[in-house]
Formats: structure tokens, C-alpha cells, sequence
């Protein structure tokens, strides 16, 4: 593989493309119709977060909102977490997904690991919306109540949402990989009234029987009136449930009603790794925004598009996925491994079904290269343009990669946004080059910064990511937070009025930027900071390790000790030759200061539901905060990780005189 330099410029987009792009066509519109003169993105970018009120107008007048535009104003009010957006207006998300549809054309491919490819119409997909909504009604759900599901990635959930949000009810999802009891601490805050449940799913070639767990959620919610049963891995459906097939009969026409701006849309969950996951509530209005301008002017995406990310329902990725219909594109959904039959099976996916947009994670892209995987040299991929990644940075060596085993005449993009806002903080830029190991911008109309301590920005110098002014996307509240303690616990309390994320972030004079990783587990050797994405990068290039996780641990009184924990490929011993291979990486290609003081091998990495490292619990945990307060096993994927962990912390603990904290 072609060697990867930081900051190289990798592809250029071609003349026509950039021409071609909705961001160029955005940017004449803004000239003729609002006599804004902007001639490239950092110019453009200035402009949306300087003008919030007149970008975010142009987004309903450029994309085509369909609602009830008598808005007093675009933005009233005081603080970030008190601001009103487009108060008087009305929308329905779902009214909008339809609003410039093709009936003959595909809305949706969905494959999964036993399932040969499925395709629906607009027109399928718009009479089985309304015929689910109007059986809703019927039995009894009204705006404001919520409906919980608990499905996989398939299209009974997009189409169940759809309906849900036609009717004004409020929606919330849960994947079948979630044990009962991690769903009940999720839906048992918010109360709801239906719940949508599967019989069970498929991962790597084996069925999952999930119908005791539906039971035990059903026992633990008392609000739940009625339960709709979707038979996936089996024909039976238990005699206290309505078939999902019951609800798709009827020939109505689509009736969304229109809602206030605010209106609830869905409620999505943080991580949930320490206490009660927070529920996040977002609005028809904002999400709608968000998604039509990231979708089309970000993403550059459109109705010949067909777009993939791959998923699970648990994350907000499968929210956007959806919300890609708001650019009028095809979605495809798969449910399944990624790994499964092999490393191949979703760029199979892609040639079948001639992906534009696929969305993937770093980690996946990380385990191709190490494997050796080259989809170039097996599929056609003539039909792709876009490739994004996200969930973690992208390292310079998995830029590479995609230039060399992918395609090289391809948009690829690292993002980096949250379930918090339902959207993207930085991102893309259609009509930029890309550059290996850098996010080509911050995204349009959010005020991104580098915050130091004090709360100054800094301009290439690594910092607090922050957000000063604010979004539509944000939430409007979490459920159930009096007095919105809660809400601003979570994001105000470091920087007053400010949003504050708790990623590291790198901003340069030119907009474009470098994700470090979560900042409270960012290391810090002798007054010098580095994210714990750097590290992995490195280990990553030492062939017998498989995975990796890196923790700084501070103690009042001593030097911090940096601990490194690895997973070896099978056969692999960690011995004084393979530490210290791993030491020269890092001497080599980092620092001398960031050689780990302890290499322990583990057999698996703590992670959460969504595969995210548990890098802030484990470094609490062993730093001697109480187990219970930090990490929730319920929210983890694999639980049987902790034991290693915890022995550890008790032996730190024991040898230590000293105080620890964190």
C-alpha cells in the first residue's frame, strides 16, 4: 500500500463534479435570490454561522420545506438550551419525506443475513405508511404518546417510524442485540403506549430467539396497551399480539398532520455507560432542517442517489440513514455482520444494488486493511462517488486504503458529529480536495471551536470541542428532566451558555480539522496531549495485535501511568519480543513519551452496545471511582470483558497510599 502522509491532498474533485454539486447550485441561489456573494466553502461557512437567522431561512426556501411557514421568527430567545426556533411555523417530518417522491421508483433495498435483497416503492412504501399510521389511530395513539421499538435494522422499523411520526406520536428504537433490561432502563423512562418488538435477528450466521426478552420488556412497561408482534425468524405470533402484517392492509391516503416546529420527533439515547441513559429528544422541525441540509448541500446527495450506512437501529446513524429520504434519495438496509460471509459481503451489497453513498465505520475500515481486503479487485464499484466514515478518526493509513483498494476517484469523508444533535459538527465539503488524515471543514451553520481552559479558541492547537452558537437539531429537551438539570449537566457546565462535547478537537486557519478522540480520555505526558486515536493508529500496524485500548491514569502525588491493553490475533504471545516491537512503533512513529509503563493482553476490549471503547469508565474504574457509579454491564456488547478490569482496579487500589481521582 502506497505510503500515507498527514495532510497530503489525496483527491481533487473534478471540474464537472464541483459544478455538479448541490453546495455550487446553493451558492448561486444564495446570489440571485438573497444577493449573497460567497466564493468558496470557508467564505460560505462564515456567512451560515454569522447570519444563523438568514441561513437557516434559505434552508427552508432552497430545499423545499413543506409546511406552514407563518414563523414569527427565526430564533427568539436567550440562552442555547432556552432559544426558540421558528416559532408559529408547522411541518411533519414524514409529510416531507413524501413531498417530492417518485412513486415508480425504489425507496428502499434492505438485505440481511438470510433474506435474499427486497426492494419498495415510493408508492409501496407511501400506502403501507399510511395504512400502519391509520391502524395507529385506530388503536388509540395520539400526538405526543410515544411508540417504542424493538427491531432491527429491516424496513418494518423505517416504515413504522414514518407512521409514527405522520400521527405526531412520538418515536423511540431500540436493536434486538439490547438486552431486556438495558431496554426497560430506555423505554421505561418514557412511558410508552405500543410497542413494535420482533421475534429475534441474525448476527454472523446465527439466529438470535429474542421472544423471551419481548416478554420480559412487555412485563417491565405497564404503559404499553398494545403490543405489535413482527415475525422475522419464525411464522408464530403470540395470541396477545397484533401481526404486523394485520396493519398494512388498508388502501387510505397518507394523512400527516402538521405540528408545531418543536414538536417531539423521536427519542434517542446516550450511551448509557454511566446510570440511566439519557433520553434526547429532538424536533420535527429540526430534524427536517438538519437532514435536508445535510443530506443535500453537505452530502451532496439527491433522488438518483442510492445510499448506505451500515447500522444497527441502536444508533443514530440508522436516524440519519432515514433521514437521508429528506434529500428524495434510495436508502439500503442491511441487517446482519459486516464480516459475514467475509469482509466482501457489503461491497457485494453495493455493486447489487449500485450505492452512490456507502457510510461505514473506522473500525470497519481499520480490520479491511488488516485483513488484506481489496473490493476493487472483486466488485463494480463504477456506480460509488461517496465514501464516509464514522464512529471513531480515521486514520492516514485508512485514507490510503480507500484511495488504493476502493476506488480512487472517490469523495471520502470523515465525520464527526453525535447522537446528541442528530447530525454532524464537522464533515465534508463536496467542492474541496481531501486530505489524508483531515475533516475537509466544519459543517454549515455550526459554530465549532477549539476551546483551551480558560475558554479561548485556538487555531491549530488542540482543544476542547465546542459549539457557541446554536442549532435546530439541538435537543429540546431530555425526557423527563425537570428543569432541564440534566440537559445542561450534560453539555453547559464547563463553559457557561456554551455547548461543550467532549471530543478534542484541531482547528487550522483554513476550517479544516482533526478529531483527537474523547477529551476526558485524551493522554497527557508531561504536559503534552495527545488523543488516544494516535496510539491506536500506531498499534494498529503491529501485526499480531487485534485491538487495543490506552489509558492514562493520574494519581495525586505520582507520575502518571500509561497502560496499554491488547487483544492478539489468535496464536500470538505477548512476550518481551512482540512489547517490545510494540514500543519501537511507538518510539519510532509517535514519541518515546507515549511507550506505555504496562502492557497487559486481554481477551476482549470493554465496549458499548454501539462497539465504541469504554476508554473514560475503564480509566474511572481504575483510577478507584465505585464500579456501579461508572459503568452500567447492561449497556456494554460484551460485559465478560469486565472481570480482568475490575481485578485490576482492586490491585491498583490495594498498592496504592495514595489518593486516586479522576
Amino acid at each position: 500500500m502506497t505510503a500515507a502522509t498527514q495532510g497530503e491532498v489525496i483527491w481533487t474533485p473534478s471540474e464537472q463534479r464541483v459544478e455538479q454539486s448541490v453546495m455550487r447550485d446553493y451558492m448561486a441561489w444564495l446570489k440571485k435570490e438573497k444577493g449573497v456573494d460567497v466564493e468558496n466553502y470557508p467564505e460560505l461557512w462564515k456567512w451560515s454561522v454569522d447570519e444563523l437567522e438568514a441561513f437557516w431561512e434559505s434552508i427552508w426556501e432552497y430545499t423545499g420545506v413543506v409546511g406552514e411557514p407563518s414563523y414569527t421568527n427565526v430564533l427568539e430567545g436567550g440562552s442555547m438550551m432556552e432559544c426558540k426556533w421558528f416559532q408559529g411555523a408547522s411541518l411533519n417530518f414524514t409529510e416531507n419525506v413524501f413531498s417530492n417522491r417518485d412513486a415508480g421508483r425504489p425507496a428502499l433495498h434492505a438485505r440481511s443475513e438470510f433474506i435474499p435483497t427486497r426492494s419498495i416503492s415510493w408508492g409501496e412504501l407511501e400506502k403501507q405508511v399510511a395504512s400502519v399510521a391509520n391502524n395507529l389511530r385506530d388503536l388509540g395513539v395520539k400526538p405526543g404518546d410515544r411508540v417504542a421499538a424493538y427491531l432491527p435494522n429491516i424496513p418494518e422499523a423505517a416504515i413504522a417510524f414514518l407512521a409514527t411520526a405522520s400521527i405526531g406520536a412520538v418515536w423511540s428504537i431500540c436493536a434486538p442485540d439490547f438486552g431486556s433490561d438495558s431496554v426497560v432502563t430506555r423505554f421505561g423512562q418514557i412511558e410508552p403506549v405500543v410497542l413494535i418488538a420482533v421475534d429475534g435477528y441474525s448476527y454472523n450466521g446465527k439466529k438470535f430467539d429474542k421472544r423471551g426478552d419481548v416478554e420480559d420488556i412487555r412485563k417491565q412497561l405497564p404503559t404499553v396497551r398494545h403490543t405489535i408482534f413482527v415475525p422475522y425468524i419464525q411464522e408464530d405470533v403470540p395470541e396477545d399480539c397484533t401481526a404486523w402484517e394485520n396493519l398494512l392492509g388498508e388502501d387510505v391516503p397518507l394523512a400527516a398532520d402538521r405540528l408545531p416546529f418543536s414538536h417531539p420527533l423521536w427519542i434517542v439515547y446516550s450511551s448509557g455507560t454511566t446510570g440511566l441513559p439519557k433520553p434526547i429528544v429532538h424536533s420535527h422541525g429540526g430534524i427536517v432542517l438538519e437532514t435536508k441540509k445535510l443530506m443535500t448541500i453537505q452530502h451532496d446527495l439527491g433522488p438518483e442517489d442510492v445510499v448506505f450506512w451500515f447500522s444497527s437501529t441502536g444508533w443514530i446513524m440508522w436516524n440519519l440513514l432515514v433521514g437521508s429520504w429528506q434529500a428524495g434519495s434510495t436508502i439500503v438496509l442491511y441487517d446482519g455482520s459486516p464480516s459475514n460471509p467475509d469482509m466482501n459481503v457489503l461491497w457485494e451489497l453495493a455493486e447489487e444494488t449500485g450505492i452512490t453513498f456507502f457510510g461505514t465505520s473506522a473500525p470497519f475500515i481499520l480490520n479491511s486493511m488488516k485483513m488484506g481486503v481489496s473490493p476493487q479487485d472483486k466488485h463494480d464499484l463504477s456506480k460509488l462517488k461517496s465514501v464516509f466514515s464514522t464512529g471513531a478518526p480515521l486514520t492516514a493509513e485508512g485514507y490510503r486504503w480507500v484511495y488504493d483498494h476502493v476506488k480512487s476517484d472517490v469523495w471520502l469523508v470523515s465525520v464527526s458529529g453525535g447522537t446528541d444533535i442528530a447530525g454532524g459538527f464537522v464533515g465534508g465539503v463536496p467542492i474541496d480536495p481531501v486530505r489524508i488524515g483531515e475533516i475537509q471543514g466544519r459543517c454549515l451553520a455550526v459554530a465549532a471551536e477549539a476551546f483551551d481552559e480558560q475558554g479561548n479558541a485556538l487555531t491549530d492547537e488542540v482543544g476542547e470541542l465546542v459549539i457557541t452558537k446554536p442549532m435546530p437539531s439541538m435537543p429540546i429537551y431530555f425526557w423527563g428532566d425537570q428543569n432541564n438539570e440534566r440537559y445542561h449537566e450534560s453539555y453547559f457546565d464547563t463553559y457557561p451558555g456554551i455547548w461543550k462535547h467532549g471530543d478534542w478537537i484541531k482547528v487550522d486557519g483554513e476550517g479544516r480539522c482533526i478529531i483527537y478522540g474523547r477529551s476526558d480520555s485524551t493522554i497527557n505526558r508531561s504536559g503534552v496531549r495527545m488523543g488516544t486515536s494516535d496510539l491506536y493508529r500506531v498499534i494498529a500496524g503491529v501485526d499480531d495485535v487485534f485491538d487495543s485500548l490506552v489509558i492514562d491514569l493520574e494519581m495525586i502525588g505520582k507520575t502518571a501511568s500509561l497502560l496499554l491493553f491488547v487483544v492478539l490475533k489468535e496464536g500470538a504471545q505477548l512476550d518481551e519480543n512482540l512489547a517490545g516491537q510494540i514500543k519501537k512503533q511507538i518510539r519510532e512513529e509517535l514519541s518515546p513519551r507515549f511507550i506505555p509503563d504496562q502492557i497487559y493482553e486481554v481477551s476482549d476490549i470493554p465496549k458499548t452496545l454501539n462497539g465504541k471503547k469504554l476508554e473514560v469508565p475503564i480509566r474511572k474504574l481504575l483510577l478507584g471511582f465505585d464500579p456501579e457509579k461508572v459503568i452500567n454491564p447492561d449497556s456494554m456488547s460484551n460485559p465478560d470483558s469486565l472481570p480482568f478490569f475490575m481485578e485490576l482496579a482492586g490491585e491498583l487500589k490495594e498498592n496504592s497510599t495514595e489518593t486516586l481521582f479522576g
